[in-house]
């Protein structure tokens, strides 16, 4: 059965606002919890993907805290640090740090307008100092009481909203599709539309098809991925 037209116009509606320019890398941030919050911040935020290097040998697992959102925002696995980094800095993402040293910076006195990566380490240990050291800038979040530190999550809402706001008040929040790459507009609408038909045309090294305007695939499947929609 082909999406119905008014889910695929909200799909589109929210692809709409999303932003390819803003984007969080966590490392060694691994309890189901803290992604499951994190990735859904990213949605609400409207990040269209996010990034995470994990502890060797630790599978990604989300709880219900996530409520789905891992499907609406991918998260890129990187072998290391390093190579996470390299990836953004490739794609001209400025690097924001949390991490309190003397050149830290209060979040609220960045300019979060142009390509933003927030990079966020465990709640106990925070960044490595090898990533310390790969950060364009450091940032912290001030803090009045006891404690020097947010849960991980909530940091990552923290900055991930301020940055939103930042846009909204600048007039860079996007509204019509304008905060993502034209040629990869339509892979990620039919990705969110046919997810399991994506899947089969990824594994056939095969292109998406196109939708029409109400959503409906525009080209003969075999039967068998045609009983997935």
């Amino acid at each position: 059965m082909p999406i119905l037209p008014r889910r695929f116009e909200r799909l589109r509606v929210v692809l709409n606002q999303r932003m390819a320019n803003l984007t969080v890398l966590v490392e060694h941030v691994d309890k189901p919890h803290n992604l499951s919050a994190i990735l859904r911040s990213c949605d609400a935020v409207g990040v269209l993907e996010a990034h995470a290097v994990s502890l060797s040998g630790r599978s990604r697992t989300y709880n219900s805290t996530a409520q789905g959102s891992q499907r609406w925002v991918p998260l890129h696995g990187h072998s290391s640090i390093e190579a996470a980094v390299k990836t953004l800095k490739d794609r001209g993402f400025h690097l924001y740090g949390t991490n309190l040293s003397v050149d830290a910076v209060d979040y609220r006195d960045c300019d979060f307008t142009g390509p933003s990566a927030f990079v966020l380490g465990a709640e106990k240990w925070g960044l490595s100092e090898n990533a310390t050291q790969l950060m364009d800038t450091d940032v912290f979040i001030p803090m009045r009481g006891m404690v020097q530190s947010l849960n991980v999550s909530v940091a990552t809402a923290t900055l991930l909203f301020e940055a939103l706001r930042q846009r909204e008040a600048a007039g860079l929040a996007p509204s019509d599709g304008e905060g993502i790459p034209a040629e990869n507009y339509d892979n990620v609408l039919f990705e969110w539309a046919y997810p399991d038909v994506a899947l089969w045309c990824r594994e056939q090294k095969r292109p998406y098809p196109t939708l029409n305007d109400v959503g409906e695939i525009q080209e003969d499947l075999p039967r068998t991925e045609r009983l997935k929609y």
